[in-house]
């Protein structure tokens, strides 16, 4: 098969405009060097593909036969530079991201708004779910993750800020059950559990050096935050869940911190990538303005 395309061009735009001269000024060459090249090819091919005359230029069947194999080709290549092209581009194309249910809701919007104001010719592609994508089979450029710190270290995370947790609960709750002062005097039973395995929760808290550990119970056991804040906010357990999800309803009063003067282990807001040996252009045009974005508005700012 002949490797250089570069005369099949040349054959090919010959062919459409049915004239040498008009063809070589179309790709900025000479005459004689359109000629050459398609005697050359000729001479590979072992036929000859055109019929010249002092009017026109005219395919011949094998002409007709290359130019139909070739023209699909020819454009399906050119296609894939462009597309190539278009992704080396910092500022134009498409990008797709996975990010959590409860984040993406509440942070995405806003972000969504101020990205695409800044960078109009990037298309977004955004899929949210609670669980940790495999990177790696999901077509996804990039993932944001409020998680543990990672133990994947088969592909890379870029750790942007700690994200406090709190638990929380409504204070109807209290009418029911006595209100705890430590997390020893919590109830397992009416402690809701957040995770994608069926297993009890772990909460881990600790203040002025003493540490307490505290299982969750099996009333009711999810991987959607969402879910298990609006059955907290109704009275029927406490939950810990990230600050971001919680700080509005803290303030209008339809929920109440449980232990504030306890912490909990923070997780971590991170930027989940394939294992790129460099970012692509658009992942770190995305990359930087999320950053950017946090520190701008000073933490996080959510829609409800």
């Amino acid at each position: 098969m002949h490797q250089d395309l570069k005369p099949i061009r040349v054959f090919l735009e010959v062919a459409r405009l049915q004239n040498f001269a008009a063809a070589a000024k179309s790709l900025d060459m000479t005459p004689a060097s359109a000629t050459r090249i398609i005697a050359k090819l000729e001479d590979e091919f072992g036929q000859q593909l055109l019929v010249r005359t002092t009017r026109q230029v005219s395919l011949t069947s094998t002409g007709a036969l290359v130019a139909a194999r070739y023209q699909p080709l020819i454009e399906a290549f050119d296609q894939v530079k462009l597309d190539l092209d278009r992704e080396m581009q910092p500022y134009r194309g498409r990008l797709s991201i996975n990010a959590p249910m409860a984040f993406g809701l509440r942070l995405m919007p806003g972000l969504i708004d101020s990205f695409k104001l800044a960078y109009p010719n990037i298309d977004l592609n955004i899929r949210l779910t609670d669980q940790l994508v495999d990177i790696f089979s999901e077509i996804c450029d990039l993932a944001i993750r409020v998680s543990e710190p990672p133990a994947d270290k088969s592909a890379i995370w870029r750790k942007l800020c700690e994200v406090p947790m709190r638990a929380v609960a409504a204070p109807s709750l209290f009418e029911r059950f006595p209100r705890p002062q430590t997390p020893d005097d919590l109830n397992p039973k009416i402690c809701l559990s957040y995770g994608d395995a069926l297993e009890s929760e772990i909460w881990r808290f600790q203040k002025d050096g003493l540490k307490r550990s505290v299982t969750t119970g099996t009333a009711l056991h999810s991987n959607n935050g969402d879910l298990l804040y609006r059955v907290a906010r109704n009275g029927q357990g406490i939950v810990v869940l990230p600050e971001f999800h919680v700080t509005a309803g803290i303030e209008n009063g339809e929920i109440e911190a449980v232990l504030p003067d306890w912490d909990l282990p923070s997780l971590w807001l991170s930027l989940y990538y394939p294992p790129y040996e460099a970012l692509p252009p658009l992942v770190a045009t995305f990359t930087d303005f999320f950053e950017a974005y946090l520190t701008d508005k000073n933490g996080f700012e959510f829609e409800d």
